[in-house]
């Protein structure tokens, strides 16, 4: 990708010397750009614009330094101030394609779109941004396509999940009413069942197979006291009501 960088033609004006000194930083700045060494040429860049500060070239090259060490926000803030500042076609159309460039690094390709088209209004001629523009709207037409398979993902998967919810409410309150019709008949079979005089309660007697031995002989016991005061009883009524025959002297 074409990065532009405005060259300085040092010309010198001996009469104005914050130009030279601004100039000469610049060209030390160039030098180290291209010797690939962008931090230096950017503190180079930053000491020529502190000087004056207006000069474009200074301020161009410190937003390609900036661009260089991938540090494409500050580099974007400084094309967007050149562009702000500047009413020059030239400087804004590559103003506004670096800062396309800087938008794209940044995957903001919206910011990317509509900074080359702004640079494309100033210089329609510039067959490298035209080219930057199309790969930018490529870029974006492909995340925009992924942006809503994503979000109909999302739907379906919301949708799923809604439906999921609602199945598992309907087999609940399914199991609940199976619950609640089984606890009414039993209920009501156990009704019947207390109603019915051929069916067992709790009043009959208990099953002699099912008598203790204990039991037995208690009963057993119990039985023969009756028995003995059953026979008791009968003989003291006999004795009670045997009527006794007195013959009368007269």
């Amino acid at each position: 990708m074409k990065q532009y960088i405005i060259v300085v033609i040092l010309v010198l004006q001996a009469s104005i010397l914050f130009a030279q000194q601004e100039k000469k930083y610049i060209r030390q700045g160039n030098q180290l750009y291209q010797q690939q060494n962008y931090k230096d040429a950017e503190n180079n860049y930053r000491v020529s614009i502190g000087k004056q500060g207006k000069t474009v070239a200074g301020n161009f090259n410190l937003g390609d330094a900036l661009y260089k060490q991938n540090k494409y926000a500050d580099a974007g803030q400084q094309f967007s101030k050149i562009a702000a500042s500047s009413k020059n076609k030239n400087v804004l159309a590559k103003a506004y394609h670096n800062l396309g460039n800087s938008m794209l690094q940044s995957k903001k390709l919206e910011e990317s779109v509509a900074a080359y088209k702004k640079s494309l209004l100033n210089n329609p001629e510039d067959e490298e941004t035209r080219y930057n523009l199309a790969y930018a709207q490529e870029k974006l037409k492909q995340k925009q396509k992924q942006d809503k398979n994503k979000n109909n993902k999302n739907n379906k998967d919301k949708n799923k999940d809604n439906k999921d919810k609602d199945k598992d409410k309907k087999d609940q309150d399914k199991k609940k009413d199976d619950k609640d019709n089984k606890d009414k008949k039993d209920d009501n079979k156990n009704g019947q069942d207390k109603n019915d005089p051929n069916k067992n309660n709790g009043d009959q007697k208990p099953d002699p197979n099912n008598v203790s031995k204990d039991d037995a002989e208690r009963m057993l016991e119990a039985l023969n006291n009756d028995e003995k005061q059953t026979q008791d009883k009968l003989k003291n009524k006999k004795q009670k009501g045997a009527k006794m025959h007195i013959e009368k002297e007269w």
